[in-house]
């Protein structure tokens, strides 16, 4: 039970009994909340709720016989009856009534202080393929074996409710509403709670920059939420800055603040920021990270920001001028790291070659792209990283876009060698930065992870034409016969076969073996889990061979990776090979030990010469002289 009102919007259980109701409708005069059955089906007699006019747009109105549970839609003008613009819930979907929630919960997670930005392993989920179950209970049972592997903080991708049986959740209609899709709202609570109660932070992938195309009510209330001003790759652009805006601008602040407040979550990744336009004086991505921090009071939170044009901003504190950020994504470490392990650099992953300097760049300097001349874009592309920690950058070798991207849904070690997948997955985790893991990636899972969404015959014909003019970038996919085949976003067998097999953990142990003390190398070692604080610098050997140097303190490491043929250096004229102190290398981890699948690592350095193995990669640690050779 709530007492004074959490959100400027929406339906909220009071202290005392009743419900209080309040809604942004400034193209009406007359407004009446609908009160027309409930979430368990009893009988209940229909009743309407007068809200008075606020004179601002805003109506609002209390209740003595609403209670939780209770079924509700908006009667506008004594018209059209629709759910609830900032609905906790929607039980049979967007086209349904709004259910009214009390967000009342037993927490056991008092103990649990938040996130910091540093020392994280993301860990990125689509609920609704993550588990058979395909919900929060199922996924609720993964907890433990993911904090076992290493991972500090489950990133779930969007959960707010959109049409259908199936879709990624980029689409959703409902922003305050946890689809029905996965459970109820105390289901998503639970596994919050739970996540906490293994040492995880959760954080939620929210969408700002537009709404899905069905289901989408917004309109029927105010013609101020979206604007023809601004064009957006995906839909109408939402107005954060033109007439009527202010209370626009108060829907997504509150929106953000509520995951906070009501869900403990940890944290938000704030989806495609490039296309949330704003020319205010005060940016709303800046207020909406404010208001974040805020919300989450002496817990710490950690924001994640997506920005496809890479723009530093992103990560300048909010009294900069910046958005304030804590870590953004990196495409330019995927994209060379993908180059580099298959050979491929078309469309837009023709501005890499994959090279081992395009590695340690990646690895030095977070974004490579920091205003050179993007020719597949025909603009410049980046900004500069002088300065930026490095752990800001979020780096990863798969996630849900990329996966789908190569049209059949394949991972990455379907397109590159068992060796080559090791020894990029090695660079992935012991680099500086933040890395990233999408679901399955751990044990390499065989299951696609295809494009889905179960929409109307109209709009699902209009996303296929979308989705093959996207792939048609790709040469090897233009072609009538490739396009034929692709697999229909809108078939339940495309979704089904998107679901992980947990069963393949065990028979991928190997893989998921060398994930998990990776991890506890990056966690325990001295060096490694210095993270941001070690120096680092890098080296080309051959190639498609690099050394990668950290310096903690007196302590050191070094770590060589070789993506291509075996390397032997006669001379050796490179400094970051020379010796450690007064002592010298030898092998403390490698990628290629048999219990990964791999075929042994022998002590590179021998009396004639550097024998780097190919595909591969080994961590070299100090030892006193005469330890090895």
């Amino acid at each position: 039970m709530i007492g004074a009102r959490r959100l400027p919007v929406g339906a909220e259980v009071m202290a005392d009994g009743g419900v209080h109701f309040r809604v942004w409708a400034p193209k009406h005069k007359l407004v009446e909340a609908l009160v027309e059955g409930n979430l368990q089906g009893e009988p209940v007699e229909r009743f309407t709720v007068r809200l008075s006019a606020e004179g601002n747009g805003y109506f609002s109105g209390e209740s003595r016989d609403a209670k939780p549970g209770d079924l509700y839609r908006y009667l506008l003008d004594g018209g059209g009856a629709f759910p609830d613009p900032a609905s906790r819930f929607q039980p049979i979907g967007p086209h349904g009534p709004s259910c009214i929630i009390d967000p009342a919960y037993p927490w056991s997670d008092t103990f649990w202080s938040g996130i910091s930005p540093e020392g994280n392993v993301i860990y990125e989920m689509h609920l609704g393929t993550f588990t058979c179950e395909g919900n929060w209970q199922g996924a609720i049972k993964e907890l433990p074996l993911l904090a076992e592997l290493g991972i500090t903080v489950i990133e779930v991708m969007p959960v707010a409710d959109f049409p259908g049986r199936f879709g990624w959740g980029y689409d959703g209609v409902n922003l305050f509403a946890p689809t029905r899709l996965y459970g109820r709202p105390d289901d998503f609570r639970a596994f919050v709670d739970m996540a906490h109660g293994c040492g995880l932070g959760v954080i939620l992938d929210v969408v700002y920059n537009h709404l899905g195309p069905e289901g989408n009510y917004l309109q029927q209330f105010s013609d101020s939420y979206f604007t023809d001003r601004y064009r957006n790759e995906w839909g109408e652009a939402v107005n954060f800055d033109g007439e009527g805006s202010g209370p626009v601008r108060e829907f997504f602040i509150a929106n953000a603040a509520y995951w906070i407040e009501e869900f403990h979550l940890d944290g938000l990744r704030v989806d495609a920021t490039q296309q949330i336009y704003d020319a205010s004086f005060r940016h709303i991505l800046a207020c909406i990270n404010e208001k974040v921090r805020q919300a989450a009071g002496a817990k710490s939170v950690f924001l994640v920001g997506e920005n496809e044009p890479q723009q530093i901003r992103c990560l300048l504190p909010v009294d900069e001028d910046g958005f304030g950020f804590d870590v953004v994504w990196n495409d330019d470490f995927h994209h060379c790291a993908h180059a580099a392990v298959t050979g491929y650099n078309e469309a837009y992953y023709s501005e890499y070659l994959g090279t081992p300097q395009e590695l340690v760049s990646a690895v030095k300097y977070g974004y490579l792209y920091q205003g050179q001349r993007y020719f597949w874009q025909d603009k410049r592309r980046g900004s500069s990283t002088r300065g930026v920690r490095r752990s800001a950058f979020v780096n990863f070798i798969q996630n849900h876009d990329q996966v789908a991207n190569s049209a059949w849904g394949f991972r990455i070690h379907q397109l590159t060698s068992p060796g080559s997948f090791r020894a990029i997955t090695t660079l992935l985790l012991l680099a500086p930065g933040t890395p990233m893991l999408f679901q399955g990636q751990e044990f390499a899972a065989s299951t696609p992870f295809l494009y889905f969404a179960d929409l109307s015959a109209e709009v699902t014909t209009l996303v296929r034409k979308g989705r093959v003019e996207f792939l048609s970038q790709f040469t090897n996919i233009a072609s009538a016969e490739v396009i034929e085949s692709l697999d229909s976003p809108a078939a339940f067998s495309t979704f089904e076969r998107s679901c992980l097999h947990p069963e393949e953990r065990e028979k991928h142990h190997r893989i998921f073996a060398m994930h998990r003390d990776l991890l506890r190398l990056r966690r325990e070692d001295v060096v490694f889990s210095a993270g941001a604080s070690s120096f680092v610098d890098g080296a080309v050997l051959g190639p498609e061979g690099f050394v990668i140097r950290y310096l903690y303190g007196e302590e050191e490491r070094l770590l060589l990776v070789n993506l291509g043929r075996e390397l032997k250096l006669r001379p050796a004229p490179e400094p970051l090979l020379a010796p450690p102190g007064n002592g010298v290398w030898n092998v403390l981890w490698s990628s290629e030990r048999p219990e990964y699948g791999g075929s042994g690592y022998p002590e590179p350095e021998t009396e004639n010469f550097w024998r780097i193995l190919g595909h591969a990669a080994v961590v070299l640690a100090p030892a006193p002289t005469g330890g090895g050779l």
